[in-house]
Order: structure tokens, then C-alpha cells, then sequence
């Protein structure tokens, strides 16, 4: 909002939010959560009172590398009424300059003199506490301020960076009447805040090079003591190069190692190591090809009292020379790198002079880094950063599992960054769906940590977010919150005030909120939280969470859209898979289906029934994973139906099968630009049982053979014809034919059950063979016997199982009859029908089965050839059957109204629940049943 005044928006906005009314929609979002801020608090716009500090450095480094920088603001806002203040990171106040310089005698003492401090909790929204809070730049104007006296005037700030530490130093704000704002105002503090920072970096350049200086000089004292002939001569191989060193220009040659760049890296690494430790030490280091070199540290003190550590090398002259080592100081994070193999640090040095000044016979000693300790912390701080980034991306999304991608996330930052992380995931997103908004029906999916009774909210637990608490800023605004103290952090104390207590009461202490952020969707929020390291979190800090959790995100998303996909595909598959088996008296069946982990199949089973009280029994696999082989499994599936209910015989329905797929692949070709599909084929076995011969009739496609158990409990796999997988078009089928005893069990199976990187096939089928030997277990029994002992934990397939137990139908449920090509003789069939009717109880049937079978036979004896039979099946259904030695099948037509025939099929059609025809290899059988309940 840009309005100021006190009448205009802000003003309103403001009393509405001290009533309780909501103004979400007319506030700008860090200047709301400010305002609440200062109400959790306590604050009142009225009653606010800054604290005075009169401990203050008035000479500090910010101090001094600011004071060019607001002497020049000063000049150039000369005669205005702007004034420019300078704050420390805690918001007190070090200096003050203004345009028109009566506005000091004129302004009450909190606004003009140094020394108050204007953090948000005591002055409530403001320029310079606003700017520490939002750790970013902002602009604050007149009626936004929270306490009254500060609604007069607009301002805006910018925090102050130690760009060798990453750390907030200060903040450089301006505060000027509502009259002066102007667009150019944030680009001049801003550019002001980034000189300020610079000669910040400066100052540390020249307090390392008074402690360069204090090194040379003091070697140059120890030479001239000794009478050495050259000053820069200590020992029989060094010799004196200049320095490429950035800022060291002033000084003269100094002493140079000649090693490769990779034996420079190492000792740069391991002497800024000895640097942060700060501490007298000589340290033995393993270059590569079994050279060695021994670092030596010891402090020196800068003629301005700067104290620090200067780290020498000393190596023997046998040390093949190959680049040089520059010698330089150590000026921060630079020389950060992958940490050097070799010994531990030996014990320390005794106090007093180096035993290394004056090097032993055939070595050389050269300078390595001078540094202060600080800086070298900083150097080792980078390297583990960089190393952590490194390991995170083969550390994080080594799975497509949405939680298990978020713990890795937990596990990579704990104790490397965090002592605590939590995750926590909207439902949509551990679905595979897009997330409905943010902070919408959050989920904790995640808590890891150096302890495990820490209480933050357990896992599975549904978290609401209230307005004001930092994970919802962090979500509804995009972008990362660090909230350095979590005492002085009252929306988050107020989300559970309680367990807030509990939590901090274990040491957590600090905070940083990243969203969790890919390919623009908002998937979640990732919380690190600090509990030993007492020094708060940062913003290296938050950087280094932002990347870790850019990192996860994607992986997220990831992993997010696979489970889309793998629903989806599951979704479809099941679909296209049976979900109730039909009913049907030839067999008792049971069936397991297990998808595989990684990624839908094309594996399928089927159970049709067939005329003549038969069933086919059915099983395939297409090759590959996904959308497309479920979608190709279900085409193949619903055409071996149809094929089936053609009663086509097992060789014929796959030879159909194995054309329609050439079709699919061939079709689907011509359509994609590389003319490839995924469709490689597909394996099957079909077998069809007839239980009133006993007979089962089997063929298969690539397919692996069943398995059969005999009544005794004995296994064994029938030897079938293999024939060629589905897809390669031309090839024939072979027919297997068996007779199966009563009480027999055909297990039908895919591969994802016996085939398996880990273990051999032959071992796989006899496993296999051992389960399923054991008499008198139902179907459903060995269904689960089977996949206990045999499915794998994680199944890189699919798995489908169809166990089907065999009966047979019983003698006297079968009458059968001769009939000689005579139409004479029909009269006497039917009657034997009636009789055989009757005998069953079933002649409420007797009309309409008379005159079925009159029809039927009497088309048999009209059109068919020798041998005619009629045979009567009383199962689920009243079945008529008439076979005949004809290959030629009859066809229902219309007839006209003039036509003497032609209507015994129309009639046919009309009496039977279903009707068709089947051919055998001696002719044809047309069929017929009615529902026992039809009558």
C-alpha cells in the first residue's frame, strides 16, 4: 500500500486490526504479520518505550566503515528534512545524520540521539526493526508504523551484511516526510548499504595484511639475528619469488613452495583448520604420491594489536617440484575444498619458539595462510557446506516414495545443520495429487532429530497453522522465514503455547521455515531447528536450507508425480482386471494380484465361463510397465473374451490374439515420430476344462506352463508346447490335451512370481513345486500359501495367480441321445427329453426345452450330416445341446411375412437364456440354456 496519512488506508487498516477485525485483504503481508507480531507481544500503538543503551561502541567496525557513507548522505540530503540512522544488528541506534541539521535540536531525544533501540519488540513496526525481522529490505509508510508517535513520517532500510560471515551487522535506514517519496530512495540506500558492506570486507583485508606484515618483518628479524646472507634464504633449495597474492602489493618478495595445485589445495584446507582452532600445533599431512609435508602454526599479533595464526609448511627437498605455491593469506571461504586425507594434528608445540624457524638440513619452509581465527571457522564452515550440498544430491530421492524422500531430506541436514527437522506434506501431495492451496490440510510426515522425545508434533498428526506463526508466512508468502530466537518469536509461541514451552525446554532455540517449492507448486514446508549449537541460525544458514530443500522439492515432485502416474496405471489396471469372478460349476477358483513397486504391469487373469458347462481359464503379462501396458492388458484382455465367447479353441483364440497385437503395433507405429510404441509383445496360457469329460485343453503363448496337483497332494508342471510370445505374427500354436482327475488343481501364474534378479527360475519353480504339495488345501489356502513363500518383499513386478480346483459333473446330470437323419425319429427324442425332464424335477422346463430341442434337432437333421447327437446338461443351467458332423452354422434372420420358414432360431432366440454355436474337430454343436428359474 502506498497511501500515507492518517486518514487514508493504513490508519483504518490499522484500527480495525487493534478491534479484531480482519484486514488480511488491505494490508501488505509483512506490515500484518508485524502488526501481530506487536500484538502477541503486547505492544500498544500508545504505550510503546524503547530501552537506551549507553554501552554502545561509538567506534566500532560498522561505525567506521560507515562513517565515509553517511558523511556523503549527509551532503547530499544537505538543506531537506530526511534523516539517515545507523543501527547495529540488535536495532540500537550508533549514528545519526539529517539534512537540515536543527532537526536534532528540534526532534525529541528517541529520534535524534544514538543509543535507543529500535527492535521490533520494543518499538513495534518500524523501519529498522521491521528490516532485522523481514532480514530483507523494506519500506514502512506513516500509518503503518504501530506506535503513534511514528506516524508522521515514511522510512525505508536495508540490513548491512559481514559479507565474510554472511551475518546481519547493522541496518542503514532513512526516514523522511510522506512529501519525499520517490522511487529512486531504496535504489540510493541500497547501493549506500552495499558501499558500507564493502568497506566492512576491506577492513578485514587490512587486518590480515598488518598480520602478513608482522610475519615478514619478524622473519626478516630472525635472519639478520642469525647473520644469513639473504634474508629470504632458509634453507639450500628455497628460493625467493613475488607474490600474485590480491592487496599484498606493498609488500616484497616472500618464500615460495613449488607444488601442484591439487598439494596447495590440501595444505590450504588443513592450515585453515589449524587457523579456526587457534592453537600451536604441528600437523603431519599425506600429499598424493607419497610425499609428506608438516604444517606449523603459531600466533602473531599485527602492530595494531590484531591478533592471529601464521601456518608455515615445511617439506623435504626430495619433494619433486612441479607448481608453485603461492604464499597468501588466508582471506576466507576462497579456500574452501574437499577436505584432505593424513594424520590427526600432533600434540601441541610447547610455548616459545618455533621449532620449525630454523628449518633441519635438505628441507624447505615455506608460508602457507595467515588469517585470523574467525576467518578460518569461516573457511571450514563453507567447505562443509559444499561438501553437504555434494552429498545431499546422492543422499536425497533414492526413492519415488513422497515420505521416504522427506525423511531423507530430515536425515541429510541432521546434525550436519539441524538437530531437529520436521516435514510436513499436504494429504494431495502423499497422494500423488497437486496441493489445494497453502497450509491446506497439512499432514506431519516427518520428525528426526538427535533425540527422539523432543515434542513437536508426531507423525501423521494433522497440523493447523494459525495466522501469524512463521511456517504460514513462510507458506502463504513462498519463500524461506528464519526466526533466530524462538523465545522472542510470539506467533510461534502462539500456535501451541504449551507445547512451545516443552519444546524449548529441550534447548531449541532457533528456526528456519523453507517451503518446499518445484516446478512452481507448493508441495509442502521443511522446518530446521537448532538446539546445541548455541549461536542462532543465520543467513548462510538459510541459504544452505533453501538449497537442501530445493533439492528435496524436486525429488518430491518427483516422486509426487510417480505416484500420480503408479495411482493412475493402478487405477486403470484394476479396472480392467475381474472384480468378481462369474459364477460357473466347473471349477472352485481363488486369485491373488500383487502390483509391482516400481510401477504397473500389463499382467492379467480372467475366469469364462463357455458352453456346455466348460470354463476357460486365463492368464498373460505384456511386456513393460505403466499407463500403456495396462492400457495394452486391458485391449488383450477384452479380446480374448470375446474371442472366447466365439469358443474358439485355445491355438485359434491366440493365434487371434497374437494378430491383433501386430495390428496394435503397427498401428500405433505409423502415429509416433520414431515409430516405436513400447508394445514388445505380451506371453499367455489358455486352457479350457470341460467337466463333464474331464478334459482340459491348453495352449500357451511364451508363457510359463502350469502347475498341476494331483488329488495325492503331488506337483508337477505338464509339458506344453511353449509356442512364440504374442506380437511376432506368423507363427503357430500348438494344443496340449489332459485329463485331470477329479479334484485336481491347475495353478496358472505370471512371471513376476518365479522370476526375479535374485534368484534362479529353476530354484523359483521347484520352491514352488514344494508349496503346492499338500492334499486337501482349498484354492484359497494355497492362494495365500503360494504368495507367502514366493512373492518377494518388493515385488519389481506384477504378480497375478489364478488357482483353480477341478470338479466334474456327474453322471446322472447327463442324458444323451442318438438321433438318425430321419425327422421321423424327433418325436421320439422329445419324449425322452420330457421323461429325462421330469425325472429331474424340472418340468416346469418341459415346454420351453421341447420345443428347443425340436427346433435344434430337427435343423440338425434338415441341414447337418451323420453323426447327429442330442445331449441335455443339467447344471447352473438347463443346457439342449444337437451336434452334428456339418462345419456349416446356422444364422438368425428376420423372416418375411411371406417366407413359410426361417423363424425356428428367431424362436430359439427368444426361449434361451444364451445360444451359439461351438465347432469340434468331427463337426459342429449348436447349444442352448435356460434359466432353471425361467419357468
Amino acid at each position: 500500500m502506498g497511501a500515507t496519512g492518517e486518514q487514508i488506508g493504513p490508519a483504518r487498516s490499522r484500527e480495525r486490526f487493534l478491534v479484531g477485525d480482519s484486514v488480511e485483504t488491505g494490508v501488505r503481508s509483512p506490515i500484518l504479520d508485524s502488526w501481530l507480531r506487536c500484538r502477541l507481544l503486547g505492544l500498544s500503538p500508545d504505550e510503546t518505550e524503547l530501552p537506551y543503551r549507553d554501552d554502545f561502541d561509538p567506534d566500532s567496525r560498522l561505525v567506521r566503515a560507515a562513517g565515509p557513507v553517511l558523511d556523503q548522505l549527509q551532503s547530499r540530503f544537505s538543506g531537506s528534512r530526511m534523516n539517515v540512522s545507523l543501527a547495529d544488528a540488535n536495532g540500537t541506534v550508533l549514528q545519526r545524520r539529517f539534512g537540515e541539521l536543527s532537526l536534532a535540536r528540534t526532534l525529541p531525544p528517541i529520534q535524534s540521539v544514538p543509543g535507543f533501540v529500535f527492535a521490533e519488540r520494543f518499538a513495534g513496526t518500524n523501519g529498522i526493526g521491521l528490516a532485522l525481522a523481514e532480514r530483507g529490505p523494506i519500506q514502512v509508510y506513516g500509518a503503518e508504523h504501530f506506535a503513534e508517535r511514528a506516524q508522521s513520517n515514511a522510512c525505508c532500510a536495508v540490513p548491512i551484511r559481514d559479507q565474510l560471515s554472511g551475518r546481519i551487522a547493522g541496518v542503514l535506514c532513512f526516514g523522511y516526510p510522506h512529501a519525499y517519496e520517490h522511487p529512486a530512495l531504496p535504489v540510493l540506500l541500497r547501493r549506500a548499504a552495499e558501499t558500507i558492506e564493502r568497506r566492512l570486507t576491506e577492513q578485514s583485508s587490512a587486518r590480515e595484511r598488518g598480520l602478513l606484515r608482522a610475519y615478514v618483518d619478524a622473519e626478516q628479524r630472525a635472519l639478520t639475528d642469525a647473520g644469513a646472507p639473504d634474508r629470504h634464504h632458509v634453507g639450500p633449495t628455497v628460493r625467493a619469488v613475488p607474490t600474485e597474492s590480491a592487496g599484498l602489493d606493498q609488500l616484497d618478495e616472500l618464500v615460495d613452495l613449488e607444488l601442484d595445485p591439487h598439494d596447495q589445495t590440501i595444505l590450504k584446507e588443513r592450515a585453515a583448520e589449524l587457523i579456526s582452532s587457534f592453537r600451536r600445533a604441528a600437523v603431519d599431512v599425506a600429499l598424493p604420491h607419497g610425499r609428506e609435508a608438516t604444517l606449523l602454526s603459531r600466533p602473531v599479533t599485527s602492530r595494531s594489536g590484531v591478533e592471529g595464526m601464521v601456518v608455515e609448511a615445511v617439506l623435504s627437498s626430495g619433494t619433486p617440484p612441479v607448481h608453485h605455491l603461492s604464499v597468501s593469506p588466508h582471506t576466507g571461504p576462497s579456500h574452501a575444498g574437499p577436505a584432505p586425507e593424513g594424520p590427526q594434528p600432533a600434540e601441541p608445540a610447547p610455548e616459545g619458539p618455533t621449532p620449525a624457524t630454523g628449518p633441519r638440513p635438505g628441507t624447505v619452509r615455506g608460508l602457507v595462510l595467515v588469517g585470523e581465527p574467525e576467518v578460518g571457522r569461516y573457511a571450514i564452515e563453507a567447505r562443509r557446506r559444499l561438501e553437504l550440498l555434494a552429498e545431499a544430491s546422492t543422499r536425497i530421492g533414492t526413492t519415488l516414495d513422497v515420505s521416504r524422500t522427506a525423511r531423507e531430506l530430515a536425515e541429510m541436514a541432521v546434525p550436519a545443520l539441524a538437530d531437529y527437522v520436521t516435514v510436513d506434506l499436504p494429504d494431495a501431495v502423499l497422494r500423488g495429487d497437486d496441493p489445494a492451496g497453502p497450509g491446506t490440510d497439512l499432514y506431519r510426515t516427518v520428525v528426526h532429530g538427535i533425540r527422539d522425545d523432543c515434542p513437536f508434533y508426531p507423525v501423521g498428526r494433522h497440523v493447523e497453522l494459525r495466522p501469524g506463526n512463521p511456517l504460514m508466512r513462510c507458506l502463504s508468502e513462498g519463500h524461506a522465514f528464519l526466526e533466530p530466537e524462538l523465545r522472542s518469536a510470539p506467533g510461534w509461541i502462539a500456535q501451541d503455547p504449551e507445547r512451545a514451552r516443552r519444546v524449548m525446554a529441550h534447548g531449541v532455540h532457533s528456526l528456519i521455515a523453507v517451503p518446499l517449492l518445484a516446478r512452481g507448486v507448493l508441495l509442502g514446508i521443511a522446518s530446521f531447528y537448532r538446539s546445541q549449537d548455541p549461536a542462532p541460525y543465520g543467513d548462510d544458514d538459510s541459504r544452505l536450507a533453501q538449497e537442501l530443500a530445493a533439492r528435496a522439492a524436486l525429488c518430491l515432485d518427483n516422486a509426487r508425480r510417480y505416484t500420480r502416474e503408479h495411482t493412475l496405471a493402478l487405477a486403470l489396471q484394476r479396472s480392467l482386471l475381474p472384480r468378481v469372478l462369474p459364477e460357473q460349476g466347473a471349477v472352485e477358483v481363488a486369485h491373488r494380484y500383487l502390483p509391482a513397486e516400481s510401477g504397473v504391469g500389463g499382467d492379467w487373469f480372467d475366469v469364462i465361463p463357455l458352453s456346455g458347462a466348460r470354463v476357460a481359464l486365463l492368464v498373460g503379462d505384456v511386456v513393460g510397465h505403466g499407463l500403456h501396458a495396462a492400457a495394452t492388458m486391458g485391449r488383450l484382455r477384452t479380446a480374448a473374451r470375446n474371442f472366447a465367447e466365439l469358443d474358439l479353441v485355445p491355438d485359434e483364440l491366440l493365434t487371434h490374439l497374437d494378430n491383433l497385437l501386430v495390428r496394435l503395433d503397427r498401428e500405433e507405429g505409423d502415429d509416433h515420430p520414431t515409430g516405436s510404441t513400447g508394445i514388445v509383445g505380451a506371453t499367455c496360457l489358455y486352457a479350457v476344462y470341460d467337466p463333464t469329460s474331464r478334459q482340459c485343453t491348453m495352449a500357451r503363448a511364451g508363457h510359463l506352463p502350469p502347475a498341476l496337483v494331483h488329488p495325492d497332494g503331488t506337483a508337477s508342471f505338464p509339458d506344453l508346447p511353449a509356442g512364440p510370445p504374442l506380437g511376432l505374427g506368423g507363427l503357430p500354436f500348438e494344443t496340449a490335451e489332459i485329463e485331470l482327475p477329479e479334484n485336481s488343481t491347475l495353478v496358472l501364474y505370471t512371471d513376476g512370481l518365479v522370476e526375479d534378479r535374485h534368484r534362479d527360475i529353476d530354484v523359483t519353480l521347484d520352491q514352488l513345486r514344494r508349496t503346492l504339495a499338500h492334499p486337501d488345501r482349498t484354492p484359497e489356502d494355497t492362494c495365500q500359501a503360494v504368495m507367502d513363500a514366493m512373492a518377494p518383499e518388493h515385488p519389481t513386478d506384477d504378480i497375478a495367480l489364478l488357482v483353480a480346483r477341478t470338479h466334474v459333473l456327474p453322471a446322472d446330470r447327463i442324458a444323451t441321445w442318438d438321433l438318425p437323419a430321419d425327422p421321423a425319429r424327433v418325436s421320439a427324442i422329445r419324449a425322452a427329453a420330457l421323461r429325462q425332464l421330469a425325472h429331474w424335477g424340472l418340468d416346469e422346463l418341459a415346454f420351453s426345452a421341447e420345443l428347443l430341442l425340436s427346433e435344434l434337432a430337427t435343423n440338425a437333421v434338415r441341414y447337418g450330416t451323420e453323426p447327429i447327437q442330442v445331449r441335455l446338461i443339467h447344471d447352473r443351467a438347463l443346457i439342449c445341446e444337437v451336434s452334428d458332423g456339418s462345419s456349416t452354422a446356422p444364422h438368425l434372420r428376420r423372416a418375411a411375412n411371406t417366407d413359410e420358414g426361417g423363424r425356428g432360431l428367431f424362436l430359439v432366440a427368444q426361449l434361451a437364456r444364451a445360444w451359439g454355436t461351438r465347432y469340434t474337430p468331427g463337426g459342429k454343436v449348436i447349444w442352448a440354456e435356460c434359466a432353471l428359474d425361467s419357468a
